[in-house]
C-alpha cells in the first residue's frame, strides 16, 4: 500500500510539474517567415525555390580559408604523404606498415 501511494504521488508530481511554462506572452515577438519552405540542402529545392535566396549572405571565413588552403593540402599530400607511404611499403617491419595501410594507400586516386 505504501509503494502504491508513493507511486501515485510521484506520478502527480511528474505530470503537474510541467503544466505551466511561466512565460509571459509579449506583443513584440515577430514571426519571420523563411525564404522558402524547402531546405536548401534538398535536391528538389532547385525545382521549387531559389537556393541562392536561402543561402547566407556572407560565408563563414573558415570556408574561404579552406578554399585557399585546399591546393596546399594536395601539394603536401603528393610531396610528403605519398612518398612516405611508398618508402614504408618497402620496409613494413621498420615503419609498422600494415595491410590496412596498404588498403588505404591503394584506394587513393
Amino acid at each position: 500500500m505504501r509503494g502504491t501511494a508513493a507511486t501515485i504521488i510521484l506520478g502527480l508530481v511528474l505530470t503537474t510539474g510541467c503544466s505551466t511554462t511561466n512565460q509571459v506572452a509579449t506583443q513584440d515577438q515577430n514571426y519571420n517567415a523563411p525564404l522558402s519552405i524547402y531546405s536548401a540542402m534538398d535536391s528538389t529545392s532547385l525545382v521549387y525555390s531559389d537556393p541562392m535566396a536561402a543561402s547566407q549572405a556572407n560565408d563563414h571565413p573558415y570556408r574561404w580559408a579552406a578554399f585557399i588552403l585546399h591546393p596546399v593540402g594536395h601539394l603536401v599530400d603528393y610531396t610528403v604523404n605519398r612518398p612516405l607511404y611508398a618508402i614504408a611499403k618497402h620496409a613494413p617491419y621498420l615503419f609498422g606498415y600494415t595491410s590496412e595501410d596498404s588498403m588505404i594507400d591503394s584506394q587513393r586516386r
